[in-house]
């Protein structure tokens, strides 16, 4: 699987949203709130919103908790002052680190940000620095649930999908971003589980950070990043070893 995948899969593997549901629960509500904001309340009309209310579903968000932010964003008062931000810069080891937030503070979460590079022995870098390393895609996991992997990968490439792998008990499935909620649709149709769901930045290549202790130092870093309230998310080129994750996780 890619890099920025392995760092999700291995997000939920540790237990991290579980562990921080509250700071989750803050992120997933930023979103679903600029998301109603820019695009109206209605999902059936918006499509950002549309997957973010999937994934505030996904992660287990109460529905009472979702149509509380989309009222708050249709009020036009709540949220008014998010703003989207990104950060690109360099982590541990050189690998290239795109950070995408949302906050009603730049100055504060710009520091926040700096602050978190500098001490995980990263920098931050100008606008454009590494962003051209990624590109948007829909990125599906699909647990087995009883079904063949073989089967789910070949439903998935009916479906749509530029490209599937199948790894550890799972199958990671890549989209074009306009074609992420088709594919998920045909797999469910099937009663096939889907773990996570999302338009993410994928990179075009990947770097191996093949250092023990180099590898625990960026995930750390990527951790630490992922704990802020106003971070949204956090991709990387960074290839970690399998054996690393299984320490990191544990």
């Amino acid at each position: 699987m890619s890099g920025h995948s392995k760092w999700s899969t291995i997000k939920h593997q540790k237990g991290v949203a579980d562990a921080r549901r509250g700071n989750l629960f803050t992120k997933l509500t930023r979103e679903l709130i600029v998301a109603a904001r820019e695009g109206g309340p209605d999902p059936a009309m918006n499509a950002r919103l549309r997957l973010a209310v999937q994934k505030a579903k996904d992660n287990s968000m109460p529905g009472e908790n979702i149509e509380r932010a989309i009222k708050k964003a249709a009020g036009g008062v709540e949220g008014a002052s998010l703003a989207e931000v990104t950060y690109e810069g360099y982590g541990p080891g050189g690998t290239a680190i795109l950070v995408q937030g949302l906050t009603d503070n730049r100055n504060r979460t710009l520091s926040e940000v700096r602050n978190i590079f500098a001490r995980g022995g990263g920098s931050l870098g100008d606008h454009g620095c590494v962003a051209w390393l990624f590109q948007s895609k829909g990125v599906l996991v699909a647990q087995g649930g009883g079904h063949d992997l073989e089967e789910i990968e070949l439903l998935a490439i009916d479906a749509g999908a530029e490209d599937v792998k199948v790894e550890g008990g799972a199958v990671e499935i890549v989209t074009r971003p306009s074609d992420l909620e088709a594919v998920r649709r045909a797999l469910e149709a099937k009663g096939i589980p889907i773990a996570s769901a999302e338009v993410s930045m994928l990179p075009k290549t990947a770097v191996e950070v093949s250092d023990e202790a180099e590898a625990i130092k960026a995930l750390k870093f990527l951790e630490r990043l992922e704990e802020l309230d106003e971070v949204q998310q956090v991709f990387t080129n960074a290839d970690f070893p399998n054996e690393v994750l299984e320490k990191f996780k544990g």
